[in-house]
């Protein structure tokens, strides 16, 4: 009798689990960034999910605020998924659905409606909440920061600027403490980002574990915000010290809003040739590093989008980013950043011009001028009450 072979049944293919995540818990939706194996980075897809939940909860009656959060114990949000990004540049898809222009615009967009979002939004920025983390935690009502913490804009590093909105809401930092943190990447502590008015409270991790419990029972017969912060706050909360405040006498000598990059570098060179002591040494080399590794285009580009910043609406800061983002990918050092750093991991980007020195102000004010004619710009409606991500 010949055997006869039987089909094998195999197993149903596991449903990929969706990358953002919402659920609501006494009138209140929990958004969660649902992707913890890249840090919660931001695909294209995400943003796009966010924005039409978004849309949801502005029009349901029966939600009254957000808290966003990220999935697992390392991060709130890495920034976005610049790998992906990358690879889209480097296949020279600029334009369409699938482009990289695309993504960005869709990102500027969710940001900008989350900032003028009409219900109370708390942001929980435990970890990593890098880039793109911070275009969206920056917009909530309620910023909150623990002792695991590790906020930064450190995209000067990679040829890029700190856009997703930074040019506008790192001015609510003096201007040198804003050209610090924007020009070095400097990672900040929750303590420092509640010193630099980037956090609402500073809180134990620990305490948020359980925040949905104290939600369930918040009360909604008064002051909504004051009740959301009462459910992030735990009773005799004490803040650790701020690390930066120590550094601040620095930060004031070294990064006057009058003076250039090339001004800059050279006083904390001057500084470190006078054999400063250890601490004041440490600091000073380790400023000097980032402003002389990471991109000389971007580093002028962006101390003049920071600046310039202060000065304009977020509708207009948007407007400026997008501009200088398309400039940075298609004729800047983007490309070449992400692959030293990130892809092939040598960390010997060859920045084109290579120096401080070479990078001619005719080139900086060229990333500057937008690419697009003000009524052709892709964000030309931003800020027009009518529009809609």
């Amino acid at each position: 009798m010949s055997a006869v072979q039987m089909p094998v049944a195999q197993p149903e293919a596991v449903a990929a689990e969706p990358e953002v995540l919402m659920r609501v818990v006494n009138r209140v939706a929990i958004i969660t960034l649902n992707r913890p194996s890249a840090l919660n980075a931001l695909s294209h897809g995400m943003v796009r999910q966010l924005a039409v939940l978004l849309e949801q909860c502005r029009h349901d009656d029966g939600i009254v605020a957000l808290v966003l959060r990220g999935a697992g114990q390392k991060g709130f949000c890495a920034g976005g998924d610049v790998r992906s990004l990358y690879q889209i540049a480097q296949q020279n898809r600029m334009g369409g659905e699938g482009g990289w222009l695309q993504f960005f615009i869709d990102e500027y967009r969710l940001d900008y409606a989350l900032h003028q979002f009409p219900k109370p939004i708390v942001a929980l920025l435990d970890g990593i909440t890098m880039g793109g983390g911070m275009g969206l935690g920056q917009a909530a009502r309620l910023r909150v920061v623990t002792e695991r913490t590790k906020m930064a804009m450190p995209e000067t590093r990679i040829g890029f600027l700190p856009d997703v909105g930074a040019t506008r809401f790192l001015s609510v930092m003096s201007p040198e403490l804003e050209l610090y943190v924007g020009l070095t990447g400097v990672t900040l502590s929750g303590a420092d980002a509640l010193h630099c008015h980037l956090a609402d409270l500073c809180v134990p991790a620990e305490w948020l574990g359980s925040f949905e419990e104290r939600l369930q029972r918040m009360p909604h017969d008064g002051d909504l915000t004051q009740a959301l912060r009462r459910v992030f706050e735990p009773p005799c909360n004490i803040v650790p010290h701020a690390a930066l405040a120590l550094q601040a006498s620095f930060i004031l000598r070294y990064f006057d809003a009058r003076s250039t990059i090339d001004r800059i570098v050279a006083t904390l060179r001057e500084s470190l040739e006078r054999d400063p002591s250890r601490e004041v040494r440490q600091w000073l080399q380790a400023t000097l590093d980032a402003m002389t590794t990471h991109s000389p285009t971007m580093l002028h580009v962006t101390r003049e989008a920071l600046l310039r910043g202060r000065q304009m609406t977020l509708a207009e800061c948007f407007q400026m980013e997008l501009g200088i983002v398309a400039r940075a990918i298609e004729e800047g050092d983007f490309c070449e950043g992400v692959r030293a750093h990130l892809v092939d991991k040598d960390h010997r980007p060859g920045w084109a011009p290579a120096t401080l020195r070479e990078v001619r102000p005719e080139r900086v004010r060229h990333f500057l001028s937008s690419p697009w004619r003000s009524d052709a710009h892709p964000l030309a409606d931003l800020g027009v009450e009518s529009c809609a991500i």
